[in-house]
This record gives C-alpha cells, sequence and structure tokens, in this order.
C-alpha cells in the first residue's frame, strides 16, 4: 500500500514522490506540491477535512479527498 498525504498525523513531516494522477488541480503543482519537496501536516480541521500542510514554506489547505491522490515518503526526524 502507497503511503499518501490523507496518511500523514499531525506534525509530521513526508516528501512528496508522485503526484502524477490527473485528480490534482494544477493550482497545487504551482504553489509546490511537486515531487522532492518537503511537507509538513500542521493541523487536520474538524471532521478531518481539509488538511493544513506546509510545503517547503509555503502554507495551503487541501482536501483530503486530493491528498489520497499524492504520493509521499515519511521522513524520520530522529535520524
Amino acid at each position: 500500500m502507497d503511503t499518501t498525504l490523507a496518511h500523514l498525523k499531525r506534525g509530521e513531516s513526508a516528501v512528496i514522490t508522485d503526484v502524477s494522477s490527473e485528480l490534482i488541480p494544477l493550482k497545487l503543482l504551482e504553489m509546490g506540491c511537486l515531487p522532492g519537496n518537503n511537507v509538513e501536516l500542521v493541523q487536520i480541521a474538524p471532521f478531518a477535512d481539509p488538511l493544513y500542510l506546509n510545503i517547503n514554506g509555503s502554507h495551503l489547505a487541501i482536501r483530503k479527498e486530493t491528498a489520497n491522490h499524492i504520493l509521499i515518503e515519511k521522513v524520520n526526524l530522529n535520524e
């Protein structure tokens, strides 16, 4: 099973590995939601939607449905 942005817990960080889904809005790509960029889950709204993210210093909120299409690799900050 692939790990997606929707699997992150508050405060966890990851690196985006794939955004090839056609369901990803172009605006997210323009705002830095690209493979190789770091992402941190800052906050989860009530009812778990939307997710508030920090992607390479830019803050944005995306729907959980969209986050399910963005593949990531979790980063362990204790290493």
